[in-house]
């Protein structure tokens, strides 16, 4: 039988003491530089990826901690179209606009809570709960806009 040939270096016992030996002196000079400068650029990448979180669900970067899990764009979704829903009622103070407006804060609490529960399902049945959430909000979102001028 013939053997198979070893290629590149071998860690022997006298090389892996010599290494031990240079990362003793090495080490005190490199970590204090070294460190800072990993921690920094740790701190600049999750900044980053918060704003561009935050972008994808049109909020604000320090409002991000309350839009989380899986359901998360819909739960923004829905912040949005409160206030808007209470833009709206603070502009136009008409009895129809307060019954629509009433009528639309409580269905986005019902959906809010649709989305809560779906958290916890099983993918499939939280995947269709969540388009059906989206398709309400699609027809809420259309109503608020017509409502406000926006065709």
């Amino acid at each position: 039988m013939a053997r198979a040939k070893r290629t590149g270096p071998r860690l022997t016992p006298g090389k892996a003491k010599n290494l031990l030996g240079v990362a003793k002196v090495i080490g005190p000079v490199v970590i204090p530089v070294v460190l800072p400068i990993a921690v920094r650029a740790a701190g600049i990448a999750r900044e980053t990826f918060d704003r561009y979180r935050a972008r994808q669900l049109g909020v604000e970067v320090d409002q991000l901690p309350a839009f989380t899990g899986r359901g998360a764009r819909l739960h923004a979704r829905i912040a949005g179209l409160s206030a808007a829903v209470e833009d709206l009622r603070a502009r136009n103070g008409s009895s129809e606009v307060t019954a629509f407006a009433d009528a639309s804060a409580t269905r986005l609490s019902q959906l809010t809570a649709a989305v809560r529960a779906a958290e916890r399902m099983p993918s499939p049945r939280r995947r269709a709960a969540n388009r059906a959430v989206a398709a309400d909000l699609d027809r809420l979102e259309a109503e608020v806009l017509h409502r406000l001028g926006v065709d």
